[in-house]
């Protein structure tokens, strides 16, 4: 199902992923001139994309910001979208948001305060290659569903479904298997799950298209049972295939 015809499966665009980063991420990197923090659950975006960032009215970056000479501070935001499940070399994908931060309101009672990032240019970058997202894109895209249920759903399968992975691998043509020696799941979205093949000093990616693209995470049982009824008719593969880590 990964497709020996050479059609590419779908998958969901840049301005998409990087939703579904922003979505996901509970940590990110602030970078000013001369000053760099990470944050942990401190970030919210809304419906159009805008993010804000609640923090302490005493700390560093509330009083750069308010000391500023025009009230914005240049500031590069930086999330990382790290695999679930244990393979080899879990970074995915980081996202760069570039632009200005600016404060959101007055501060609060409880001594917070919002700053607002206006974002001028943002990236999405993998291990092949870095993209720009126009701000547009990124206005009009929305969130996977599955986004914020990835985890569970890649780290349930894994650890509890082990001959469930085994099967799904029968699903990769045989010419992408030569010399793999462990298969795990990588990453899932609506349009489908994604197998990274481990060999001894490198892997690969394929990903196995779902009959159609979900539309939230109730269907996911649904559609991965659809695709093990797909592999029932496929060969085993070769024995020392792992699934396990």
């Amino acid at each position: 199902m990964s497709s020996d015809t050479g059609a590419r499966p779908p998958e969901p665009t840049p301005a998409e992923r990087v939703r579904s980063v922003l979505a996901a991420a509970r940590s990110l990197t602030v970078i000013t001139h001369g000053y760099r923090c990470d944050l942990a659950g401190a970030h919210r975006l809304d419906d159009r994309a805008r993010l804000t960032l609640r923090l302490p009215a005493d700390g560093h970056l509330a009083a750069a910001v308010a000391g500023a000479p025009h009230g914005d501070l240049a500031a590069m935001l930086q999330f990382t979208d790290v695999a679930p499940t244990a393979v080899r070399d879990r970074v995915r994908a980081r996202v760069t948001l570039s632009g200005w931060l600016t404060q959101a309101g007055a501060a609060t009672a409880a001594g917070g305060v919002d700053l607002r990032l206006d974002p001028v240019r943002v990236t999405f970058g993998t291990a092949d290659d870095v993209v720009f997202v126009g701000l547009d894109e990124l206005v009009l895209a929305e969130p996977d569903p599955l986004a914020e249920h990835e985890a569970g759903l890649l780290l349930h399968l894994t650890d509890d479904h082990p001959d469930a992975v085994e099967r799904l691998a029968r699903l990769v043509p045989p010419h992408h298997l030569h010399g793999v020696r462990r298969v795990a799941p990588l990453a899932v979205d609506r349009y489908g799950v994604t197998l990274r093949l481990e060999h001894a000093r490198a892997h690969h990616d394929v990903r196995l298209p779902f009959t159609a693209p979900l539309r939230d995470a109730a269907e996911f049982g649904d559609r991965v049972q659809a695709l093990l009824a797909a592999a029932h008719g496929c060969p085993r593969r070769r024995r020392g295939l792992r699934t396990r880590p």
